[in-house]
């Protein structure tokens, strides 16, 4: 073989991987999450909860065992599922405790992803470097885990309910309400009104259910309402500009955070090819989930006026990004790619963990559900259209580098479009406070 065949073969297989395999996951995860989203809840979480260990199962065997780009176009197709059915998982968890548990068991999901993801990598990461095991070795390991726990959700209780189309209230604590800024909630008054259309269905329901016959059959949702309600919902939810200005914020930054995170090993590989030294993807993973995480508990210490002066933060930040994955891009050496990609990660994951805050900090969990759904979807769609354009063969199919720098630009325009908001937001507010000063002047003179 000679020298250009050496040097050529690894950089056309390298394309095929980013123009012809990967895309395919995302245009699965975009087309399957809100046939999804909705299945997971008139199923009642457990069968897609099972649906998506299966679908890893298949997905890391299909790693271990399929050739060709067409089977692992398949394996990318069932990991759309996976991932599409993730929220099926957070959903269960949620249907199965009280409201006064959200809290608490959220942070015991989100800490035991954390916990499983940094472990996972640092010790792949020493088998690979310390122990010298084989790529193959650890994805097996993957494949007994993902098993484990496929047979370990045959055994969870199915529920009884769910936020939409298994909405019955619980005879011993009916508490459908709103969260206040006081943290309160209130309670299923007609002021509260909180989900408009439930009202129709919870009165077809007996009052006195102290005592349900035995064999009372359980009321079918009504598809419609359900659909009526949840178009509803969004429009109001949406019509909120706070809450519009944050869900902008995650759905355009989710889509470029999936992309470079997506593709930077990728990048790394151009960098630094891993055929000529010893590379720390694992490790750096790790290190970046840890001071994520540790950000991400930062957060709940930060004291600010997230209404005055949230938009400019997330201009600072998204410039910071910017930067992060420009020097990424263009430096060329590994440790300065470790570096920004760990700036990178924090930035976003703090940013995020905010925007959640923010946007669930006056919303019913039915309500948040749905903004979740939405503003995932949405970043799904634009990924998908950055996809299509920038990294498929059909589209423009462009080099891993030039793709990086595209995506430095893209938050780079992110950081401009807040700056622009903030600043108008800014100036209102201070016209509002100086329109009663100058008025009151009139009225004394």
């Amino acid at each position: 073989m000679c020298y250009q065949d050496h040097v050529l073969c690894p950089i056309r297989k390298l394309f095929k991987v980013f123009n012809e395999i990967y895309p395919v996951w995302t245009y699965s995860y975009l087309v399957l999450l809100f046939p999804v989203f909705l299945a997971t809840d008139y199923l009642r979480y457990k069968p897609v909860v099972l649906l998506q260990g299966l679908s890893l199962i298949v997905t890391w065997f299909m790693l271990l065992y399929a050739q060709g780009l067409l089977a692992i176009q398949f394996l990318e197709f069932f990991y759309g599922i996976a991932t599409a059915t993730e929220i099926a998982y957070y959903s269960y968890i949620y249907s199965v405790v009280d409201l006064g548990m959200y809290q608490k068991v959220t942070s015991y999901c989100r800490s035991a992803t954390l916990v499983g993801f940094t472990v996972g990598s640092v010790l792949g990461q020493i088998l690979v470097s310390v122990a010298g095991w084989s790529l193959f070795s650890l994805n097996v390991i993957s494949l007994t885990c993902v098993s484990v726990a496929f047979a370990v959700a045959w055994f969870l209780p199915m529920p009884q309910k769910s936020l939409f189309f298994h909405h019955i209230p619980s005879t011993c604590q009916r508490v459908n309400g709103i969260k206040v800024q006081n943290g309160g909630i209130v309670t299923d008054t007609p002021a509260s009104n909180h989900l408009p259309g439930w009202e129709d269905i919870e009165s077809k329901i007996p009052l006195n259910m102290e005592e349900p016959p035995l064999e009372e059959p359980e009321p079918k949702p009504d598809r419609l309402l359900v659909l009526k309600v949840l178009w509803n919902d969004f429009l109001m939810c949406y019509s909120s500009r706070p809450l519009l200005c944050w869900s902008v914020w995650w759905a355009l930054s989710t889509c470029g955070y999936f992309q470079v995170v997506n593709y930077t090993q990728g990048l790394w590989e151009k960098v630094m090819p891993s055929r000529y030294a010893a590379i720390y993807n694992g490790g750096v993973e790790a290190v970046s989930t840890l001071l994520g995480a540790v950000a991400v508990f930062a957060v709940g210490y930060i004291k600010i006026s997230w209404s005055t002066w949230g938009e400019m933060t997330l201009s600072l930040f998204s410039l910071l990004i910017a930067a992060a994955v420009y020097i990424m891009d263009t430096v060329g050496n590994i440790w300065v790619c470790y570096a920004s990609y760990v700036v990178f990660r924090i930035i976003y994951m703090l940013l995020i963990t905010i925007a959640t805050f923010q946007i669930a900090a006056n919303l019913s969990m039915e309500r948040y559900a749905l903004v979740f759904g939405v503003n995932t979807f949405i970043a799904l769609a634009l990924q998908t259209l950055l996809t299509l354009i920038v990294v498929d063969a059909s589209g423009l199919g462009l080099e891993i580098t030039t793709q990086f720098l595209i995506y430095a630009g893209y938050f780079a325009l992110i950081a401009v479009v807040f700056l622009a908001s903030g600043a108008v937001s800014i100036m209102k507010k201070c016209r509002k406070l100086e329109d009663p000063e100058s008025s009151s002047q009139v009225t004394t003179s």
